[in-house]
């Protein structure tokens, strides 16, 4: 029973996560229009980092928690199944068209972060330490990298003048769009502490690591805002989006998720 009941908080917690990244998106998105945000900034920043908001809450609650394997498994769990679920999903629906741009800097800038998270990450080896750490001084390097990024966005953001000038017309009025931001952000905490909580619970339970469980369940259920984001630019023929996407939350998650 005690397995049973914490399997059903886990899918109301991954119900929570999922309807609360929605509605963050939509009502970020809605209130960026409103201020007359590009378009083109709405969808580098709000979409990439909003469907990365689920791995931010349900690392900061494995943080509390001390379930450090739960955060790291997530972090790195999420990014492997950005690449190939996500992206190999895509392109079985549609051919995915890659601009020269983005193979030529926004996919080195993802290898160059991915290579330094494993340096980083590599105490034992390279400094003779007991136990491999992710320090803040490691955290102040994610979070630099992070600061070249979103100069990097806010360039292209003014080479494309024309499409700052055409905001569509806001989904929803400020106050509104304000308060799907609020209901938001509380579905995706409020679900990360279920499904953390929950799946922790199942790991002792069953003999099971939580890194494995993180590696696995959290990190396909955080993923799926992701892969709906991924699943209707792919229908539409929105490569750019549907790279920029996965591009930006993977740095999103190293940079922002494990640093923070």
């Amino acid at each position: 029973m005690e397995i049973i009941l914490q399997v059903a908080l886990l899918i109301i917690g991954f119900v929570l996560l999922i309807k609360g990244a929605d509605w963050l998106v939509d009502g970020a998105s809605s209130v960026a229009s409103n201020f007359k945000v590009s378009k083109l900034l709405i969808g580098l920043t709000i979409v990439a980092f909003g469907t990365g908001a689920p791995e931010l809450a349900v690392s900061f609650s494995s943080l509390i928690n001390g379930s450090t394997d739960i955060l790291v498994g997530n972090v790195i769990g999420s990014n492997i199944i950005n690449v190939l679920l996500l992206i190999g999903i895509a392109a079985v629906i549609r051919p995915i068209k890659v601009q020269k741009d983005t193979v030529s800097k926004e996919l080195p800038l993802l290898l160059l972060i991915s290579t330094a998270l494993i340096i980083l990450l590599l105490d034992v080896n390279l400094a003779e330490a007991v136990i491999n750490t992710f320090s803040r001084a490691d955290a102040i390097i994610c979070l630099l990298f992070f600061c070249i990024f979103l100069y990097y966005l806010f360039s292209l953001a003014r080479k494309n003048k024309k499409e700052a000038k055409k905001v569509e017309k806001p989904k929803y009025k400020i106050g509104k769009s304000f308060l799907f931001v609020i209901l938001g952000l509380v579905g995706v905490v409020g679900g990360s502490q279920l499904v953390v909580n929950s799946a922790s619970t199942i790991a002792t339970t069953i003999g099971i690591s939580e890194r494995i469980i993180s590696l696995t369940i959290i990190a396909l259920g955080t993923s799926l805002p992701e892969l709906v984001t991924t699943v209707m630019a792919a229908r539409k023929g929105e490569s750019d989006l549907l790279v920029g996407n996965i591009v930006g939350s993977n740095i999103f998650n190293i940079c922002i998720v494990l640093a923070l």
